[in-house]
């Protein structure tokens, strides 16, 4: 986290519209949340103005879904065939998501969006299944606004109060990690067991 903050000071809205552009694309693991969290922290400290980040942000993850949805209509299954790994996306999830109706297309990339792990097929689903660019840009475009204001509106609410974070986290961090590990310990053995189930 502190190296995304060196990052964000450094580069500035640069860095902002740069990490807004990678986070549309769906790229895996790609920390574009806190991004903007962490920008909204630079906000609440008068180091960077919360309408001018919202708007580098709106513009930024426009810019890249509307990459993303090209992607999707024009090369398709092929891309995929071939690069879908890099993005994380699995053939089989294309394929499923070829299926959805073009008419309940607005609702996934609205809906989609929110959740982790179908949320970076959203716009290239949009693509495959053929849906309008204007109707795209407009559900892409509502998501856009309240994801970005609500992530800076956190980072401000907790940048007002990062010292008092600090001493509340800093002596139960040992016990944080421990059940952070259990939780991911859990997960990948519940995973396991449903994938043997289904084998």
């Amino acid at each position: 986290m502190d190296l995304i903050l060196t990052y964000l000071t450094a580069l500035g809205l640069g860095g902002v519209g740069a990490g807004m552009v990678l986070e549309a694309l769906g790229v895996p693991c790609f920390p574009g949340g806190i991004i903007i969290i962490l920008a909204g922290f630079l906000c609440s400290q008068g180091r960077m103005e919360f309408q001018t980040v919202l708007v580098v942000a709106f513009v930024a993850y426009t810019v890249g879904s509307i990459a993303a949805y090209i992607i999707g209509k024009n090369f398709g299954e092929p891309f995929f065939k071939r690069y879908g790994r890099y993005l994380g996306v699995g053939f089989q999830e294309l394929v499923d998501a070829q299926n959805i109706p073009a008419r309940s297309a607005g609702a996934f990339i609205l809906l989609g969006r929110f959740v982790p792990g179908v949320g970076n097929l959203t716009p290239y689903v949009a693509g495959l299944v053929q849906l309008q660019l204007g109707w795209f840009l407009f559900y892409n475009s509502f998501y856009a606004v309240i994801w970005s204001s609500i992530y800076l509106y956190v980072g401000m609410f907790f940048g007002n109060r990062w010292p008092a974070i600090i001493a509340f986290i800093q002596p139960r961090l040992v016990g944080i990690a421990i059940l952070g590990g259990l939780l991911v310990l859990a997960f990948l053995v519940i995973r396991d067991r449903r994938q043997l189930k289904v084998r």
